[in-house]
């Protein structure tokens, strides 16, 4: 049998305590789908579209799929590069894959040639499952792609496309075709201390950092959120955000309402008057949206005729700053509840709870769900503060990881001696506990969410022969909390933002990192040491 993914595992005197508290179970997370097939086999799991999964269908084709790739020869210790947009196979895939105990990296649909060509290095997947829909994979490009982007001619290459409409790529396989089987064989999936997926973390360096989740941790997150957010067999909750991000996944996400066996209802974007329609039609009564689209959600809500969602009790907000300002019209406007949700893929979660003060609920991002998850908010000069002064997060926890994947170099910068993650979030603590987000000391920008490294994308447009220099910085948005500008030095001065863009598109980026403002300049301010000034070159943008 092939080894386990290497990954860094909790010091065994934590890892002892965990288990005493009953924090970690030693439960594999497909015993999620597992629980509701027993339970409640007929109740609906999943509506996608025209299409309804009870939990019993779900497990099936999860069963048949697992079956069939262990036929292939997929085995533990293997890894799957999966991108699916939000469908109900994207669950299906899933679910498959831990009970095989196969490891899956969930790409997010709208990565490109450049950040997959980057997980490909990285974990050497055995199995690829993509969609025929995406441009990366279509029919036409999809064998010149597959060389291009390093998958080895070894790795099974499953496609999604229509129900019985086979692929014309000679290399790949119709997914659908691997969802029915006659066989009934034992699968078994990886140990509950063993990683059962990677997720991506959203970091500020130029080489996307693999997050290694192991069963035990991640369930534990999820059973916690799950009761925190109080969800039950009733509950419908709206996926309207990418399905592989940790937010909708597990916070509670998806992963939550299977646990408690509610019904999932999915979006393919948080397009306010689509979403609408799916929340009076399946009497939707939660949602999770980023910032941005809360922004998009309200404006529509002045004008929509409210009562037609009134089934929606809770919103959950989080990915990004949410201001007090914005937070306060969502009760006002679309007549729910708010809940404040701030965490990472990396493991911390923070949530407002049901019961707290309206004060509380706007002005803060809650409180860690975990009491032994332990906090230290520390300043310039590496001290812990006392009280309410702001500063670095820095956590560690039972379901907070312990290294990225293969990546020694980083984990020395983000870990100290006592096994303390440092977020790079600014934040304070109120005398209550609950943390409020003031900003971020990395490198970074959050657009709506969605995090952008400058360091990768600064190396990306230097590619262009007629750049010289380039900085990346955030300016505050309204509706995205952050955009990107980019101020460079052109050889010539004769390039185009428009034409800067395309040169970006071509070398396979996702389109949400393209820069929103580019500013072409004479020379670059410096700092004493002769680096680029960003906090000049921020200020720039406000005069």
């Amino acid at each position: 049998m092939k080894p386990f993914v290497v990954f860094t595992k909790w010091p065994e005197e934590r890892a002892k305590f965990y288990r005493q508290k009953k924090y970690w179970l030693d439960i594999p997370l497909c015993a999620i789908l597992d629980k509701q097939v027993s339970n409640n086999p007929d109740a609906t799991a999943i509506i996608c579209g025209d299409r309804c999964f009870s939990y019993k269908q779900l497990s099936i084709y999860a069963t048949n799929l697992a079956i069939n790739l262990k036929n292939y020869g997929l085995q533990h210790g293997d890894t799957a590069l999966v991108q699916l947009p939000n469908v109900a196979e994207f669950y299906i895939v899933l679910f498959a894959l831990l009970k095989l105990g196969v490891v899956p990296l969930n790409a997010l649909y709208s990565h490109r040639q450049y950040e997959l060509h980057s997980f490909i290095q990285q974990i050497n997947p055995k199995l690829v499952i993509v969609s025929s829909e995406h441009e990366v994979f279509r029919n036409e490009v999809i064998n010149k792609n597959i060389k291009l982007l390093g998958i080895e001619s070894s790795s099974l290459i499953l496609k999604l496309s229509e129900k019985n409409n086979a692929s014309t790529a000679l290399t790949q396989d119709n997914l659908w075709y691997w969802l029915e089987s006659d066989k009934t064989e034992e699968i078994i999936p990886t140990p509950p201390d063993e990683v059962a997926l990677f997720q991506l973390s959203g970091g500020s360096t130029s080489i996307p950092k693999l997050i290694p989740r192991t069963h035990n941790d991640y369930y534990y997150s999820i059973r916690t959120s799950a009761e925190i957010c109080q969800l039950n067999t009733k509950t419908k909750f709206l996926c309207a955000l990418p399905l592989p991000h940790n937010y909708i996944l597990s916070s509670p996400g998806a992963l939550g309402v299977f646990h408690k066996g509610g019904c999932i209802v999915l979006a393919a974007s948080p397009e306010p008057l689509h979403c609408f329609e799916l929340i009076e039609k399946h009497k939707v009564n939660m949602a999770a949206l980023v910032p941005s689209a809360v922004i998009t959600w309200l404006e529509q809500a002045i004008t929509y005729p409210i009562q037609k969602i009134s089934s929606l009790k809770l919103l959950q907000v989080g990915g990004a700053n949410f201001s007090s300002s914005l937070a306060k019209k969502v009760p006002l406007l679309l007549k729910c509840k708010l809940q404040q949700v701030f965490g990472m893929a990396e493991g911390l979660v923070n949530y407002t709870r049901l019961d707290d003060s309206e004060d509380t609920i706007f002005t803060t991002q809650g409180r860690p769900l975990s009491p032994d998850d332990e906090i230290k908010i520390i300043n310039e000069l590496g001290e812990q503060i006392i009280g309410e002064g702001i500063g670095i997060l820095a956590t560690r926890g039972p379901y907070t990881f312990c290294g990225y994947y293969n990546s020694p170099e980083q984990n020395q910068k983000v870990f100290d001696s006592d096994g303390f993650y440092y977020t790079g979030d600014l934040v304070q603590r109120t005398p209550s506990g609950n943390i409020r987000v003031v900003g971020r000391v990395k490198d970074q920008i959050n657009r709506g969410g969605e995090k952008i490294a400058s360091e990768e994308l600064e190396n990306l447009i230097l590619l262009h022969p007629d750049i010289t220099q380039v900085a990346i910085v955030a300016k505050p948005d309204m509706n995205y909390g952050e955009k990107t500008v980019a101020f460079i030095i052109s050889k010539n001065n004769q390039l185009k933002p428009f034409q800067l863009k395309k040169f970006l598109l071509e070398k396979g980026i996702a389109e949400y990192k393209l820069p929103d403002f580019i500013y072409f300049i004479e020379s670059m301010p410096l700092t004493a040491v002769g680096k680029i000034d960003k906090n000049e070159l921020r200020k720039m943008l406000t005069t």
